[in-house]
């Protein structure tokens, strides 16, 4: 099908396209931006004045669980066209038949783009390397430990060393095990207060100088998944300054919640790594500016019962991706961003993390995956407006501005 969406605000980051133009569409690619083709005939025309046309969303962390057509379904409506899935399923993504059987699922749902990260290790025990070649053969993008850990660095190495010399890209969670277990919540002055076991910041920070060594030493392509501080980020800038390739991604609500918002032990507070102090989340805005840092909704379906408990025994996460855009447009309408920086985390970056320069732009000749939003749309956050079986946040109740309308996804309509 040839589609025109015209008289849209065209707003592409990678290509710094910030117009009011006319964007063609054929054969699930990108044709034009700005005046079509003279032989180009479109055989059906989408109205756009007044709304946003961008690329399609890329979220670098999502767990849809075991909803995965409710979910692939809610992040096209979110505008999302392409969600990276973390390996620590049940069962693991250790094996290939496994991969091959989930994105085959999600291909047959023709919804938003899933791509699998395969397990650095087998099972996630944190010793034995996995079948990277074969994983990636079945369509892992990189290999991760979710959030599991892995105790031995020398098995680290070892994985970092095999993931080199085949040009596979490693995605970690940097929090040591021994620094942060048994904690629940930032080892900071209200975590004292409510008699919380804390996590330290060293916890992420010991992680990262350990990740960064061994990929400085090894040329490893790394990523460092859902950062929490301040002095984190500072390490990932100074070291892609030194050379090293590195890039990372933070949590959407990270950037708008401290360890205050946990109030009297509110559970919808509780995440993975945790709300850290102001200082933190406010230079996680500033390094949110960087090119090499993407956001991420770190969507995590959750039921009634894994929040209706003690704040130390509740499981930790929020729904997350029909939040993504509203609570990224509003930290750019905060830091007084232009449109087309706001939402380069979104975009143009992601794109890069993955290594895919067909995804997350309309370039002539790029996939046709393109979010249409309304971005003065205001809508207020509540258990019915949110479509996720998920719908658990702490930002419940809150008016958020920005609402996906249309979402095309391979020049097909999904939303």
């Amino acid at each position: 099908m040839k589609i025109v969406i015209q008289n849209g605000r065209v707003v592409d980051p990678k290509n710094q396209i910030d117009q009011i133009a006319d964007v063609c569409v054929a054969a699930g690619k990108i044709v034009s931006v700005g005046v079509p083709p003279a032989d180009f005939h479109a055989d059906r025309e989408i109205g756009a004045a007044g709304l946003v046309v961008a690329p399609g969303l890329i979220d670098l962390c999502a767990r849809p669980g075991g909803r995965l057509a409710a979910e692939l379904r809610v992040a096209v409506a979110s505008g999302i066209s392409t969600l990276v899935c973390p390996p620590d399923l049940n069962p693991p993504l250790d094996e290939p038949e496994l991969v091959e059987r989930l994105m085959q699922e999600a291909a047959d749902l023709g919804l938003a783009r899933l791509l699998p990260l395969g397990a650095l290790t087998q099972n996630l025990d944190g010793e034995r390397l996995a079948e990277m070649a074969g994983l990636a053969a079945a369509g892992c993008v990189a290999f991760s430990q979710g959030k599991r850990p892995v105790l031995d660095t020398q098995s680290l190495l070892r994985a970092f060393e095999y993931a080199a010399t085949f040009g596979f890209a490693i995605w970690m969670q940097p929090q040591d095990f021994y620094l942060s277990r048994n904690g629940f919540a930032h080892d900071g002055e209200v975590a004292s207060r409510l008699g919380l076991t804390g996590i330290p910041v060293s916890a992420e920070t010991v992680a990262i100088a350990t990740f960064l060594t061994l990929a400085a030493d090894t040329g490893v392509r790394l990523h460092l998944r859902r950062i929490s501080s301040a002095a984190g980020m500072n390490m990932i800038k100074k070291a892609r300054a030194d050379g090293v390739a590195v890039t990372c991604d933070i949590g959407i609500h990270h950037l708008h919640l401290s360890e205050r918002d946990i109030g009297f032990f509110d559970t919808l507070a509780r995440f993975d790594p945790p709300l850290r102090g102001e200082r933190d989340r406010d230079a996680l805005r500033r390094g949110a500016l960087d090119g090499a840092v993407a956001l991420c909704s770190d969507h995590t379906l959750l039921s009634h019962d894994d929040k209706l408990l003690p704040f130390s025994e509740a499981k930790p996460g929020a729904t997350g991706l029909e939040l993504l855009l509203p609570l990224t447009l509003q930290w750019g309408r905060e830091a007084q961003l232009p449109l087309i920086d706001t939402l380069a985390p979104l975009t143009s970056v992601p794109a890069a993390v993955l290594g895919r320069d067909d995804l997350g732009c309309l370039s002539a000749g790029a996939t046709a995956d393109i979010c249409l939003f309304d971005p003065g749309a205001s809508w207020r956050v509540t258990p019915q407006t949110l479509a996720s079986a998920s719908k658990y946040t702490p930002f419940m109740n809150r008016e958020l501005i920005g609402k996906t309308k249309i979402t095309l996804i391979g020049g097909a309509f999904c939303a």
